[in-house]
């Protein structure tokens, strides 16, 4: 007589509640779409403002409402010439040069130095430039005036170039993480070669810090387009005027045409929009590779 072991039913698995995903999904959805309406809402608004009369903006139905004419650009005729946006753009693409050249070669040649090379007070000189991170700009304004007027370089293009190629941290740091990665045996094969310091940050390290070039370029570049008060406090003639500034003198000739302020607003933004939609790429790039470095 045989024995045969007892068949236990199979267990079926725990079905998990699907309502929590679903309502997770959801709220993530709807915090997007919030989060889209707050930061859109108010582009679409300048930009319908742009195409209306001084009649529609006026006696209109509201900031939403529609134009009559969709193909209204006179308002953006009148705000590009009355407004002198092209000599203001000038003078910001002349203060972008030099202040993002100046950023990119300081801040690599910085952070060459603080991994390659080992002094005494290395941690400190760290420690520093943290600090000076932390202290309100608005509280070394005196000072920093002081300086630049002592230069004498107030009301020239020089003074906002000058205080620009001051590298913040965030621009070390990433060419930091990169350097990091670089290996030191490049380093020590070209000083076999006969190479000095400078010839290996040339020649070795900096054409491998293209991916850091470029997201410094693009962070500090959008941050120095988009200032206004360093060029408003240290340029106050019109014609050293930058976008920012331009666009903040349109309220004098224009007074409570907000149809022409709203079409100097879009020609303001179009170019950082342009630029950050191409570029966008080479930002979370260059800061995904510098965190795995």
């Amino acid at each position: 007589m045989t024995l045969t072991a007892p068949v236990r039913p199979q267990e079926r698995p725990r079905s998990r509640p699907r309502g929590r995903p679903r309502i997770s999904t959801a709220l993530t959805y709807l915090s997007l779409v919030v989060a889209s309406a707050v930061v859109l809402l108010p582009l679409l608004v300048v930009f319908l403002t742009s195409l209306k009369s001084y009649g529609e903006v006026s006696y209109g139905q509201g900031a939403l409402a529609p134009p009559d004419d969709w193909l209204n650009f006179s308002n953006y005729a009148t705000a590009f010439s009355d407004g002198h946006l092209l000599q203001a753009f000038g003078n910001t693409a002349f203060i972008l040069l030099f202040s993002i050249t100046g950023t990119v070669i300081i801040g690599s040649m910085t952070a060459y130095a603080i991994d390659r090379f080992d002094f005494r007070l290395k941690k400190l000189v760290m420690a520093l430039f943290l600090i000076a991170t932390l202290v309100p700009a608005v509280t070394t304004q005196v000072a920093t005036f002081q300086v630049v007027n002592g230069f004498g370089l107030f009301n020239t293009r020089w003074a906002p170039i000058l205080l620009y190629m001051g590298t913040d941290i965030v621009a070390i740091y990433i060419f930091l993480q990169f350097i990091r990665g670089i290996p030191r045996s490049l380093d020590e094969a070209a000083r076999l070669d006969g190479a000095n310091s400078f010839t290996i940050y040339r020649k070795i390290i900096f054409p491998l810090l293209k991916p850091a070039v470029a997201t410094v370029v693009i962070i500090k570049g959008i941050t120095t387009y988009n200032d206004f008060y360093i060029p408003f406090l240290y340029m106050p003639d019109e014609d050293l005027g930058t976008m920012s500034t331009a666009l903040f003198r349109f309220k004098g000739p224009f007074g409570a045409h907000w149809e022409n302020i709203s079409a100097g607003a879009v020609l303001v933004i179009v170019p950082t929009l342009v630029i950050f939609l191409f570029l966008q790429r080479y930002i979370y790039n260059g800061f995904a590779q510098g965190a795995t470095k």
